[in-house]
């Protein structure tokens, strides 16, 4: 399709998805107050319920992202993110007004459904834009998803501080007026020459890992990315529990260190990255990033001055080098012809650890702070993040004393 003579149908796409990825971030300042209020649990349960609520979310996202691609191949983009944004704000209406956590769990499982539009979307802006604006453009796309991530917890945060349910009505407000601007702006792209039928063997999100199999000399450095991101998902996945439970912090200022943090984290793979691979190159990097984030997991997990911790928060991001030094590498062994299916393996595998870690790191918090505990450790998914930074530069080092040996 033709490029739009106004940039209003791009707007509402960066919209979009910068409320697909506020989504992820608004509620996790004010869930464990939430949960409280709903179930009348301690900080404890309900970090045990907010692991749950979270893997459910990032289920349905893995399976329902793939699906609403090819869904909006043979029906259309514009009904596709319509209908997901309308659905979207009844979700958050009935976040709002949840009073049983079944009902919250459910509110979850929709709100990962509608949050998987980013594939729809980007092919949006695929069918809009020239060749030589694509890459651009999509790069647009990630930092809209970066923005959402560092104005969700805000916005959770500060209208937390109103009551956990104040931030639910927000987001339904937003999503109802991107969802308006929409209607009136957003052109059809998909023409009878580039529709396609819908078919369910596209839309199998399991696909990408048949390729793994066929990427013999990627296959540790894969067993590492999925370790690694398993591990650094504990911060979306328990800091506001830990840091409530270890320090007291209010919602706001549980939003303002997941803030900080993902503004850390753009600095650095925005900016800082090339300072990195100029002094260390990709593999030093990434060894540099595993032994940081080890060193920051252990102090987290221990130290007990609130202040050091909020202090600490944006420096923590300095380690977060890893990921884009693996792909760095993986991409050079996958060889040109295999770009894709080694995206597409990534991307699923990522998708895997953000389902098992918020469950694992939940329950491990609450097996060492609940009220039969033996020992009393709050930081102990800390620990398990350092353990795991040590399991990861043993899958790194391996291959290489073994091709020593041969």
């Amino acid at each position: 399709m033709k490029e739009p003579h106004n940039r209003l149908p791009i707007i509402f796409i960066l919209v979009t998805l910068v409320l697909d990825a506020i989504g992820i971030g608004l509620i996790l300042p004010v869930m464990p107050d939430l949960i409280h209020d709903i179930e009348g649990v301690d900080v404890s349960r309900a970090a045990a319920w907010g692991g749950i609520l979270m893997t459910c979310f990032a289920v349905m996202q893995f399976l329902c992202g793939p699906l609403l691609g090819n869904l909006s191949d043979r029906y259309g983009r514009r009904p596709v993110l319509l209908l997901s944004l309308a659905t979207m704000a009844l979700d958050y209406v009935v976040m709002a007004l949840a009073g049983s956590i079944w009902l919250l769990l459910a509110a979850r499982i929709v709100g990962g459904v509608t949050a998987s539009t980013q594939a729809t979307a980007s092919a949006f802006i695929a069918d809009i834009s020239r060749p030589e604006d694509k890459a651009a453009r999509f790069g647009m796309v990630g930092a809209s998803f970066g923005i959402g991530f560092v104005i969700g917890p805000l916005i959770g945060g500060f209208l937390g501080e109103l009551g956990p349910r104040a931030p639910f009505w927000a987001a339904a407000a937003l999503a109802m007026a991107n969802l308006v601007l929409g209607y009136f702006v957003l052109p059809e792209t998909v023409t009878d020459r580039i529709r396609r039928p819908f078919e369910w063997r596209r839309a199998n999100p399991l696909g990408a890992f048949r390729s793994m199999g066929r990427l013999p000399g990627v296959r540790p450095l894969m067993l590492l990315f999925f370790l690694y991101e398993f591990a650094m998902f504990i911060y979306p996945a328990i800091w506001a529990y830990f840091t409530q439970y270890r320090f007291g912090w209010s919602a706001g200022t549980i939003g303002v260190s997941l803030a900080l943090f993902g503004i850390g984290v753009a600095v650095v793979q925005g900016g800082l990255i090339r300072v990195y691979l100029r002094v260390l190159g990709e593999r030093n990097m990434v060894w540099f990033g595993l032994t940081y984030n080890f060193v920051a997991f252990l102090v987290i997990g221990f130290v007990g001055n609130s202040l050091a911790v909020l202090l600490m928060t944006p420096l923590i991001a300095l380690g977060a080098v890893v990921t884009p030094g693996l792909l760095g590498i993986m991409s050079k062994a996958a060889g040109d012809d295999r770009q894709g299916e080694l995206q597409g393996a990534v991307s699923s595998l990522r998708s895997v650890a953000m389902i098992l870690s918020p469950l694992v790191m939940t329950q491990i918090f609450a097996l060492f702070t609940g009220e039969s505990a033996g020992v009393v450790l709050p930081g102990a998914p800390f620990v398990l993040a350092a353990i795991t930074m040590l399991v990861c530069a043993t899958v790194f080092v391996a291959p290489r004393a073994r091709a020593a040996q041969t």
